[in-house]
Order: C-alpha cells, then structure tokens, then sequence
C-alpha cells in the first residue's frame, strides 16, 4: 500500500499549504488533549448537559445557567473539535486527494477527518450516557491515536514516496516495538489512573474507575521504569549501529524524565490541576516523540540508500 502513486504536476497552492495544514493539525490534536484534560480536570464534563447542543434548546452557552465556568469550559472544547475537523478537512483535500502521493499517504490523509468525527461522537455518547469511565478512557485513548497518525503523516509528508529502506537492524526493530507496546500500556493506566482519584471527570462522583488510585499509580510508574529501560537499550543500539539517527531516541527520553517528574510531584503535592494537565499533555508528547522516533528506524527519502550506505547497519542480534 505505499507504491508510489502516479505522478501529475505539481499544484503550487498544494505545495505551499500542504505541510503548514499537517503540521496545524498534529499541534491541534495535542493542543484538544491539553482543553480536553481541563474538562476533566475542572468537572467540567457535564458543563453542557446534553449533544450536540451545549443546553436543551441552544447550541451555544446559556447566560444563567447554573454552572457558568464548567459550561465555558466544555463549550470551549467542543468549539476546538469543530477548529480541528475544519483543519482536518484541509488535510484531506491537501493530501488525500493528491494522486501525486502513495496510496498509503494518501490513506493517512484521511485518518484525521474520520477519527475526529468518531470522537465527536464518543464524546457526545460519555456527555449523554453521563461520563461513563470506558467511554471517557477511549474518548483520551483516541486522542493519543490521532497523535500518533498526525505524527506519522507529518514523516510521509517530509521524506516523500521512494522505496523504504531499514535503517536499523532486525534486533533493533523488535526493541522499537515493545517499546511502542509499553507506550499503550503506559497510557491506558494513566487513564485508569486518572479516573481512581479525585480528577475523574466530575464534582458529583469522587472516582469513576472502583481500584486503589495509590496501587494504579504505583502500577503505572512501574511500567514507566520499564519504559525507560527499553528506551535506553534503544538510544545505545541506535547510536553503536551509527544507521538509525539518536536524536530522537534522546527526546524519547527526555521526554519521558520530564513525564516522570511531573508524575512524581504531583502526587507529592496532592494533584494540582495544573500539574496533572501539564502530565496530559505530556504524554501526548511522548506519544509523538516515540512514533517519530520509530520512524527513524527506516526512510523513504531517495537518498536513503546512499546514506545507508554510508553508515551500514549493524547486524547484531
């Protein structure tokens, strides 16, 4: 599914918006995570009380209702999505339907227009079904995706449509994959993490997911341990091949020291919103630095074979 598709002529308004729009919507998709998270964080989720209107009769908020900030909140987050799905429609047309580009990138052209359409509606079904915690975790989760799928088509857009060749080993590869493994495991017990204690969703219910929040952060930083260690094993391999760039294998880690250490004091200081949002939107950065890392490990570029060539792979196991 990555062939090259036929060539055409260059379009000069394609060539020069196509990369600002790709660009705009993975620092969108991370920007919804960050007003998405204070939704949460504030107990805002109910702010609008039903779907797609804001309140019974009105799409936009209501001046006496009862709660005038959470309602401002959730509105803002809500008026975000329809920013991100104008974004992602000119993603689409830039790059989706440019039959200048590989099938494959052309596919990724449309993953933001439609993920973000399925988490309108997610988000519409956790505000009618009253913030069930399934819901809000996948609602997060799907976030994380179109980071990851924003991210990846950002690369497909800057290396270009030649054939793939591996810049790293075989070993190497396998590492990047539990390294990606353990990303989602981390996420998905941040998420359950989150809805354990006091910042769940809302004012009306301390906690929404029934486990011990101590154990599940205690849980949560152990696998981040692990994390970490893979991530290490990855930036020595990487740098001893000398194919692979370690860039951003020390962004990875980077990344995930600053994660880290959000994570840490605020647990200390008894989960500040700000601290926890700032952790949200951390793992939003993680989520991207990994999966632009992992591009790293091959390239479509048509000078990747001479570079490779240059500085072979190693062939360790």
């Amino acid at each position: 599914m990555s062939t090259a598709a036929p060539s055409g002529p260059a379009t000069p308004w394609r060539e020069r918006w196509t990369r600002p729009a790709v660009v705009t919507n993975l620092v969108a998709q991370i920007a919804i995570i960050g007003t998405g998270g204070l939704v949460r964080l504030t107990g805002s989720g109910l702010g609008c009380s039903t779907w797609p209107q804001c309140q019974p009769g009105s799409f936009v908020p209501v001046r006496h209702a009862a709660s005038p900030l959470h309602q401002g909140i959730e509105f803002g987050n809500r008026t975000l999505t329809g920013v991100l799905i104008a974004v992602a429609v000119a993603v689409l047309v830039l790059v989706g339907f440019d039959r200048r580009r590989s099938l494959g990138t052309r596919a990724l052209g449309w993953v933001p227009l439609v993920l973000v359409l399925v988490q309108a509606v997610v988000g519409g079904l956790s505000v009618i079904g009253g913030l069930p915690p399934a819901v809000v975790g996948l609602h997060f989760l799907l976030s994380m995706l179109l980071v990851v799928a924003a991210t990846w088509l950002l690369v497909r857009i800057d290396e270009g449509d030649g054939p793939m060749v591996w810049l790293a080993d075989r070993a190497t590869v396998r590492w990047a994959g539990v390294q990606g493994a353990l990303t989602f495991v981390v996420l998905v017990l941040g998420v359950v993490t989150t809805g354990a204690g006091p910042h769940s969703g809302d004012d009306a219910v301390g906690y929404r997911f029934a486990v011990d929040p101590l154990l599940m952060a205690r849980a949560h930083a152990g696998v981040v341990w692990l994390f970490v260690a893979v991530s290490v094993v990855l930036l020595l391999r990487v740098r001893r091949a000398g194919g692979a760039p370690s860039r951003w294998a020390v962004t990875v880690l980077v990344v995930a020291a600053a994660q880290g250490g959000i994570g840490y004091v605020q647990v200390a200081t008894g989960l500040p919103i700000a601290l926890v949002n700032l952790h949200m939107i951390g793992a939003a950065l993680l989520a991207a630095a990994v999966t632009r890392f992992a591009s790293t490990l091959r390239s479509r570029r048509a000078d990747a074979e001479q570079a490779l060539a240059e500085a072979p792979v190693a062939t360790a196991s």
